[in-house]
């Protein structure tokens, strides 16, 4: 009886990941070139994944140990002003790694009480500034472009984040605040 009732609630966790793997598999009976063709996009997704996520829940570890709680909420906690701005711009811009890295940062980020308007900037930063991005736009692209493009995205940034931080209701900010809380 409890080993049905534990089965039940794996499928229940793993159900869209299930879904997914059914779809794939009907996909590749279907068409076994396109089915190839997702697993191969899956596989490397995956691959990509797990090269990228590790190093950033060991750099998350030492950040939730290191940095005590008051320093982050003095530096970009609510009344923090242009030093948490400007400290959300350049660890966003300092980031490596794909946007999906992001999040667990911005968790680990809510429970050290950083404010949601710093979150949302710290977001925007790490999607469209990153300090790589930059100077393979400048060698690529010409440096006239790279820094239009960035003088352009920094300020709609700030401007998204403030506005953003205004328009959603304070019940679901907190709400997002207590689900990440309650990560482990």
């Amino acid at each position: 009886m409890g080993g049905d009732c534990i089965m039940k609630s794996i499928i229940r966790k793993y159900r869209a990941f299930l879904v997914v793997l059914t779809g794939l598999l009907i996909l590749t009976l279907i068409n076994q070139k396109i089915g190839f063709k997702a697993i191969s996009v899956t596989a490397y997704s995956f691959k990509e994944m797990i090269m990228v996520i590790p190093p950033i829940f060991l750099l998350l570890g030492l950040l939730d140990v290191w940095v005590p709680k008051e320093t982050m909420i003095k530096y970009m906690g609510e009344g923090s002003g242009l030093k948490g701005i400007l400290l959300s711009i350049f660890i966003g811009s300092a980031a490596a790694g794909p946007l999906y890295g992001a999040f667990p940062v911005a968790a680990v980020f809510m429970k050290k009480g950083v404010s949601f308007k710093n979150i949302l900037i710290f977001i925007g930063a790490w999607s469209t500034t990153k300090i790589p991005m930059f100077l393979f736009e400048i060698t690529s692209l010409g440096a006239k472009f790279a820094v239009t493009r960035l003088l352009v995205d920094l300020p709609g940034v700030i401007i998204i984040a403030f506005v953003l931080s205004k328009i959603v209701p304070a019940s679901e900010v907190k709400a997002i605040y207590e689900k990440a809380e309650a990560i482990e």
